[in-house]
Formats: C-alpha cells, sequence, structure tokens
C-alpha cells in the first residue's frame, strides 16, 4: 500500500497495488501545472487510487484534450491526471506520494517541446511525443 498527500496534508490518497510505469513529462502543459522543467507521474490503476480525506478539497481542470488535472483546492498541489478515454488509469505526481519509492522513471516524454532552458543529462530514453505502444 502507497500513502501520498497534498503539501497542506489536507487531500490524502493510497494506492492499493503497484504502479504501472513512471515518467518524465516535458510538455508545455505539464510544465504550466508544475511550474518546473517537467512532472514526473507514475499511472495505476483508477479502481486502486482511494482518496482518504479531503476529497472536498480536490478540485479538476478540465483540459480541451480530453484530459482532466485534479488539484488541491488548498495549496495547489498537483496530484493526479487522467484522460476520458482511458478511464480505467490514473496517473498519480509522483512527487505527492509519501514514503520512499523503489521504482524509477522509464523515460523522457514530449521532449519535443521541453523547455529551451533545460537539458535533459541522465540516460533514460526519450520521445518527441508518446512512447510506442508494446
Amino acid at each position: 500500500m502507497m500513502h501520498g498527500s497534498c503539501l497542506c496534508g489536507a487531500v490524502r490518497y493510497e494506492i492499493g497495488a503497484p504502479l504501472i510505469e513512471m515518467h518524465h513529462c516535458h510538455c508545455s502543459r505539464c510544465r504550466k501545472a508544475h511550474g518546473a522543467a517537467f512532472a514526473t507521474y507514475a499511472q495505476t490503476s483508477a479502481a486502486e487510487l482511494r482518496l482518504v480525506a479531503g476529497a472536498d478539497q480536490v478540485r479538476a481542470f478540465h483540459l480541451p484534450s480530453q484530459a482532466r488535472r485534479s488539484f488541491c483546492a488548498n495549496c495547489g498541489s498537483n496530484l493526479f491526471f487522467a484522460l476520458d478515454n482511458l478511464p480505467d488509469a490514473v496517473w498519480v505526481t509522483v512527487a505527492t506520494l509519501d514514503g520512499e519509492l523503489t521504482m524509477q522513471p522509464q523515460a523522457h516524454i514530449y521532449v519535443a517541446s521541453k523547455a529551451e532552458w533545460h537539458a535533459i543529462l541522465d540516460a533514460l530514453p526519450q520521445f518527441a511525443a508518446l512512447p510506442p505502444s508494446e
């Protein structure tokens, strides 16, 4: 069982299954939402993500691309990302997970729109958009 929370602690959640994958997203929307060069997300099953406190503090912003970003209304912490066409999946903002995480990111995605002022210096695979499906 993994646990996570927002900056102010009003929203707390738990994940009852192992994470599926993790990536660094460099798209302009993630950069703007997080105020950083990239955002790191890990995918899990929507059925395994449970809000245990602060559900009334979670707000969602719907993007025109049929995506939804959820955040804490009190402190503004970015919490989750979901796609309308993939209702069984949710991506958790890794920085909101509490405790140690043994999983490592597998790739950088949307590097075609990465911040010009940020150099990617690790050896992870880089994809202009999404990685090809296996």
